[in-house]
């Protein structure tokens, strides 16, 4: 929030929109790229089980901050800001599905970490299972329209941010760049961190890996 502030601050209100969205769509490009991954691991998940926790987490911070980056728009743009009601809401149809990719988003998230944490031989993991199937399902369905109406933007944003010899700098391109860096180099160590607490769901790959290939030496249980 703090970096939202000082963008608004340096060069005018809105400049400050205008940093705000290129905080948003480069932020939204990193989530794009790491989510594709995610998605390929969804592909055969109880064999890149330890990928898909990995990239779970970090995507973590990265979200957050895109989180607090539409945050900030929408808080000032409901608090009548003039220069956020200038640049106006998004489509009625991603201003509908907004809190549901929020909350779906959360639940996503936060019932993977569940999973992680309880581990496959929990007796809850079924139920918590089921929710992080759920959130997905209503995540995915509504995350692919939310990206379809903002990837022309995003693609702008980007490279307007990212390119040094771009012809419309905003004030505070470093900092924007400095607050997605860091959120990727804590997502890395939570996912770096991961590694030592899903032994016991490597484990359990490992011994569905190897019924497939030997099914007389599957162990019994689910």
């Amino acid at each position: 929030m703090v970096l939202l502030m000082v963008a608004e601050s340096v060069d005018g209100a809105d400049t400050g929109v205008a940093g705000n969205a290129r905080l948003t769509g480069v932020t939204a490009a990193v989530l794009l790229i790491a989510l594709a991954i995610e998605g390929v691991t969804v592909l055969d998940v109880q064999q890149m089980i330890v990928v898909h926790f990995f990239v779970g987490l970090v995507l973590i911070p990265v979200t957050t901050l895109k989180l607090a980056s539409t945050g900030w728009r929408f808080a000032k743009y409901y608090r009548h800001d003039p220069a956020y009601r200038r640049k106006g809401p998004p489509h009625p149809v991603l201003r509908v599905l907004g809190p549901l990719i929020v909350l779906s988003t959360i639940a996503l998230l936060s019932t993977g970490v569940a999973l992680l944490v309880i581990g496959p031989n929990s007796s809850s993991r079924d139920t918590v299972t089921t929710l992080h199937q759920a959130s997905f399902i209503v995540w995915v369905s509504t995350m692919t329209i939310h990206v379809l109406g903002h990837i022309r933007e995003t693609y702008s944003m980007t490279t307007s941010d990212l390119n040094p010899g771009a012809a419309d700098p905003i004030a505070g391109r470093s900092a924007r760049r400095l607050a997605v860096a860091i959120s990727i180099v804590v997502g890395l160590g939570l996912g770096i961190g991961s590694l030592t607490w899903n032994h016991a769901w490597k484990i359990r790959s490992d011994q569905r890996q190897h019924a497939h290939a030997d099914p007389q030496a599957a162990p019994g249980g689910g």
